[in-house]
């Protein structure tokens, strides 16, 4: 980092703690915020938080949503697929958010989302794998799903379309001698289950907590596809047909313990260490036809595929934080690391049939290891009633390394290395961050946020096994800024503006040509410029009783935004390399609305409409394409008496746009019962896309080929679980979603 850099951020960082120390004098009248009881109801009533001191007893119920200036937070307390199901099961309940089948996540149709944990990054969460982790990490290890659309500068901007924070269940339990825990079993059909404890123990000034569990999942999908290939005058020379079956098993653990000990009353050290293993063993079968443009059969052949893939995930933090005499007046150092590996080896056998021929066997390992390392030093300084000053330092670095290879021989035991297939690759992205936030009341109805961040990212890449190597270094301002007005004591408007940014992953900018499979090669794209968006809202929310009810108008603008481009290489061989479109447009409503229908009978809905337009100029293939879409979801609890809650959820992923076509998820249907047998025993019984109606399709269409890809993949599942509370009883921590880089939530 150049030394006139380096000034301007320190400079920054200075010029607003001195701006906000001025402020700090002023007089300003307090800022209205949103009272309790007009807050969002939960699915089902939860307990309720008491304190007693000295015989007076205070109680608050919890909230099922929760919002902020930034931010809004929803319970998973109440979703009864996220006690036997993955994170990609809790994510699809929650409004904004879409997960795909291959556990690819968006944001109100963008997927750039940078996913935290804790407010913290997590290596598992960073990478082209984050999709599989997605799909297997059990959803019950977290308390609430956090959507930040336009995070304040406290957060990073990485991420086009937002933030999702993961906010992991609250151990703590009631101070003094105690220990708290449970205990959670569930079995499914097809030889599904999972499984897991979870406890914590206080003594004086130690509270150790941990989590163990353990998750076995089954599934099958079926992928038809078409491929024409087409001549100058659009006329169809060749029809390729595939059609794949597989049969996939999956399997992991996950482990996490954490300590806190209070070294004075206001100093606090806490460690956690946490680690991941799965594996993921399928057995594919294909079929491969193609026939010339007379529809004469040409070529024909069978593949089977057997092989697994092996993730492990490892994660520590260490943390210190001094509270000074004023609330709210504190001073946190962390210190993260975080390391993810990612082995994969499969062993393809190849039967021609026509034209007839001998076996041709080929082996394809990768092996991805990811290493991060993370410091944040924020600083927060309360300045008066209702005013705040955030101050703050982040570093963050990830080293991935890469290796490639591919064999190819008559027998299995006469492959040979295919020098063009295997490669070796490395690099490293470096990003020093300092930001500062501001908020206080303009009046006694509005209040208002100002932040800035100043990175900068040094980027290396290098294929070591090609020996090209690419180098990236820039420096960038985002700022952000949000205003609240409190219309009445049920009424909140709202209004953001952020700038953010979305990097290539490392591996995208890595020229080397990947094997797929017989039709698919994939490679980077080391000229890849990151995409910057400058995202807008405007909200109007209400909070009624039992009532609630949001309406977001919402538009981003993304300038070199990111786009996989098919091109044909080779005679039926496609290569996918990502480019940047000349920018992007989303224009959108999204409503949400939840409360009662009767007095047994509690709704959760939230509809998404949005238009697109995309500028493709320069794309091979491409044109520029505009269009509507529109995703929905649905959630009906129902609580016949004190000790049964029913609940019906059901969701909608409508089209989006790709610079050569289109793509879309479809939706399902889950079913749910809770059973209260006694105080600490409740049993679970879910259904999962009950109609087996999720597929993900996806149609191209090029001057050079069309092709039809409709994956459908067999999601239905059903679980019976029993869930044990034991020990004492513990006392209901409020989730907390601050971690001191960020706003606090209402």
């Amino acid at each position: 980092m150049s030394r006139l850099k380096l000034a301007l951020l320190t400079g920054a960082a200075f010029a607003a703690f001195a701006s906000g120390a001025s402020a700090q004098s002023q007089a300003t009248p307090s800022v209205s915020q949103e009272k309790p009881q007009a807050s969002a109801p939960t699915d089902t009533p939860e307990p309720e938080d008491t304190t007693q001191v000295e015989e007076v007893v205070v109680s608050a119920r919890t909230d099922g949503i929760r919002t902020s200036i930034d931010s809004i937070s929803y319970s998973l307390a109440n979703d009864l697929q996220a006690t036997t199901g993955s994170l990609a099961d809790a994510l699809r309940n929650v409004p904004s958010v879409d997960v795909d089948p291959q556990g690819n996540v968006s944001l109100r149709g963008n997927s750039g989302v940078t996913i935290l944990v804790d407010g913290r990054p997590s290596p598992i969460f960073n990478g082209e794998s984050r999709g599989q982790a997605v799909l297997q990490i059990p959803a019950d290890q977290y308390a609430r799903i956090e959507v930040m659309t336009n995070p304040s500068a406290a957060y990073t901007p990485e991420g086009g379309g937002g933030v999702i924070n993961l906010i992991t269940k609250p151990t703590a339990p009631r101070p003094g001698v105690q220990t708290t825990g449970s205990v959670r079993v569930n079995v499914g059909d097809n030889g599904r289950w999972n499984a897991g404890i979870s406890g914590s123990r206080q003594k004086d000034k130690l509270t150790l907590a941990g989590d163990l569990s353990y998750r076995y999942d089954a599934n099958d999908f079926e992928f038809p596809s078409l491929r024409e290939a087409l001549d100058a005058d659009g006329n169809v020379t060749s029809t390729t047909r595939v059609y794949q079956d597989s049969d996939t098993s999956q399997r992991g653990g996950f482990g996490r313990a954490s300590a806190e000990y209070k070294l004075t009353d206001r100093t606090t050290v806490s460690a956690e260490i946490s680690a991941m293993a799965f594996k993921i063993d399928p057995e594919n079968t294909s079929f491969y036809e193609v026939r010339d443009g007379n529809g004469v059969l040409t070529s024909a052949y069978n593949l089977r595929n057997e092989g697994g893939m092996d993730m492990a995930h490892l994660n520590a933090t260490g943390r210190v934080v001094h509270r000074f005499n004023e609330e709210g007046h504190e001073w946190s150092n962390e210190l993260r690391y975080g390391r993810f590996d990612n082995d994969t080896d499969f062993l393809l056998e190849n039967n021609f049939t026509t034209p007839a021929g001998p076996r041709r066997y080929e082996r394809f390992g990768n092996d991805n290891s990811t290493t991060n390392w993370g410091f944040t030093s924020a600083y927060v300084l309360p300045m008066g009633e209702d005013q705040r000053l955030r101050v703050g330092y982040e570093f963050n670095r990830t080293e991935p390394e890469n290796e490639t290879t591919f064999l190819r021989g008559a027998t299995e035991e006469g492959l040979v290395l295919v020098p063009g297939l295997s490669n070796r690759f490395e690099g490293s992205q470096t990003v020093h961050a300092l930001y500062t936030t501001y908020e206080r009341p303009l009046t006694q109805k509005l209040s208002a946020q100002a932040g800035l961040r100043l990175e900068q990212a040094d980027i290396k890449v290098n294929d070591l096994t090609g020996g090209l190597s690419a180098e990236q270094d820039y420096f960038r301002a985002y700022p952000t800024g949000h205003l609240q007005y409190q219309l009445s004591e049920t009424q909140t408007l709202r209004a953001s503006y952020s700038r953010r940014i979305q990097r290539p992953q490392l591996t995208q900018l890595n020229p080397f040509v990947s094997y797929q499979s017989p039709l698919y090669r994939t490679s980077g794209n080391p000229n890849l410029r990151p995409q910057e968006t400058d995202a807008f809202e405007a909200l109007w929310q209400v909070r009624k009783g039992q009532n609630f009810y949001q309406a977001t108008l919402y538009y981003r603008d993304t300038d070199k935004a990111f786009t996989d481009v098919a091109t044909q290489i080779e005679d039926g061989i496609l290569l996918t390399r990502p480019e940047n479109l000349g920018g992007r447009t989303d224009t959108g409503i999204e409503l949400t609305a939840a409360g009662r229908l009767h007095s047994t009978l509690r709704y959760n809905a939230a509809v998404n409409v949005f238009h697109q337009e995309i500028d493709a100029g320069g794309i091979v293939g491409g044109g520029d394409r505009s269009g509507d879409m529109v995703s929905g979801r649905l959630s009906l609890n129902w609580q016949p008496t004190d000790k049964d809650f029913i609940q019906l959820t059901g969701f909608w992923q409508g089209e989006s746009l790709l610079a050569q076509g289109t793509r879309e998820a479809g939706g399902m249907v889950n079913l749910g019962y809770r059973r209260k047998l006694t105080d600490k025993l409740s049993l679970n019984v879910t259904g999962r896309d009950l109609f087996n109606s999720f597929k993900n399709t996806t149609r191209y269409e090029t001057p050079q080929f069309s092709e039809f890809n409709d994956q459908h993949i067999n999601l239905r599942a059903f679980y019976v679980g029993l869930s044990w509370q034991f020990g004492s009883s513990p006392r209901r921590q409020p989730e907390q979603f601050d971690f001191s880089t960020g706003p606090t939530g209402g």
